[in-house]
């Protein structure tokens, strides 16, 4: 049974102020039991593609480049977030939050020259929303993210933009960090499960400023769910993925302290279209250097949106589409971060790649 939009705008309603009153109140609730992210254990598909909601924090994120038929491009975020509060979770009622769900929707279009973008929120039930195990299949209202076999369906009805696009693996999943295990600071307990699925054929149509445009693409999808995702000593994190000209995929992070400092690192390559092994590089490997930075006119705060990045051997150099990509989300998840289409570029100035960057922690620190 189809709900109806009255019951949608109730729940909707309750659901805004759920989250508000869970904001206040994650601070002093007890500990729930979560489950560690444990070395080792192995990744298993299709069935960790989908939910793990005994896990306190999970995302499924899809990021890429589009172009029209006139060589325009653009690009296009799509982001579902479930967690897990871990408040009252004895109360039986159907209302009770037992599971959270989010969703941040973007396009990056440099004729607009700031991003569209959308938010929604929703505690699990009610048939409005939902994040399914064993597949990829998340669900709020009329905003889906849906797995059949190889494609994956994108459907994003936003404020002032759509998304219906199809994404069709083209590679194997690559495990990142050891095996899947992807270390976030100096204690292993610090750690997410993760994988990505890089060179995403992607085909579709978006709507913008009213216009229905045919676009095809590349994207990236990542899938990371943990239970204690960022310790103590971190601030936020700067990450990029990168689909890379050869066919291969670059991830590179580093988790950045009080002082901007580096608290931790990593990144992992995959060489080329038919490799299917990973190089993983450790901390000491991995080096972000901030080249220009860009104040945002509406929240003040500063983003180092290029960079001078050391991975192994190899340096690179990480340019924007275009500076504004900033993205408010305090309506939803509570952040606001940078998170924009990239060009990588090689020493040498030659092009290397396209995908995305993120920049979290840089007005206030995340909090996940």
């Amino acid at each position: 049974m189809t709900a109806s939009p009255f019951f949608r705008r109730v729940c909707r309603t309750a659901c805004a102020a759920l989250v508000s009153m869970w904001v206040i109140a994650a601070a002093t609730a007890a500990a729930a039991d979560y489950p560690p992210v444990v070395r080792g254990t192995p990744l298993s598909f299709p069935q960790d593609e989908g939910s793990h909601p005994q896990y306190r924090i999970e995302w499924w994120y899809v990021t890429g480049w589009l172009q029209d038929d006139s060589g325009e491009s653009r690009g296009f975020q799509v982001t579902f977030f479930r967690n897990r509060p871990g408040l009252d979770e004895g109360n039986p009622s159907r209302f009770a939050a037992h599971q959270l769900l989010f969703a941040h929707a973007a396009i990056s279009d440099p004729q607009v020259g700031r991003l569209l973008q959308d938010e929604r929120v929703a505690r699990a039930g009610f048939g409005l929303a939902e994040a399914r195990e064993g597949s990829t299949d998340v669900v709020i209202e009329e905003w889906s993210l849906r797995q059949e076999g190889q494609t994956y369906r994108v459907r994003i009805p936003g404020k002032d933009f759509e998304l219906a696009l199809d994404l069709a693996a083209t590679q194997p999943p690559l495990l990142q960090g050891d095996g899947g295990f992807s270390q976030k600071g100096p204690d292993p307990a610090s750690a997410s499960h993760y994988y990505s699925q890089p060179q995403m054929a992607v085909s579709g149509r978006i709507n913008v400023g009213g216009r229905d445009i045919a676009v095809r693409g590349t994207a990236w999808f990542d899938h990371e769910w943990s239970s204690t995702l960022m310790d103590d000593a971190a601030q936020g994190w700067d990450w990029m993925g990168i689909n890379l000209e050869d066919g291969g995929a670059l991830m590179a992070f580093r988790m950045r302290d009080g002082q901007g400092r580096a608290h931790w690192a990593a990144a992992g390559r995959r060489r080329g279209a038919g490799a299917t092994e990973t190089s993983v590089y450790r901390p000491e490997q991995v080096e972000w250097h901030p080249q220009r930075t860009w104040r945002s006119p509406r929240t003040g705060i500063e983003y180092p949106v290029e960079w001078r990045v050391r991975v192994g051997e190899a340096w690179y150099r990480v340019r924007p589409l275009f500076d504004d990509q900033e993205s408010d989300s305090r309506r939803s998840t509570g952040t606001i971060y940078w998170e924009g289409a990239v060009e990588l570029l090689d020493e040498a100035g030659n092009a290397a790649g396209r995908g995305y960057l993120e920049l979290t922690g840089y007005g206030t620190r995340l909090r996940m």
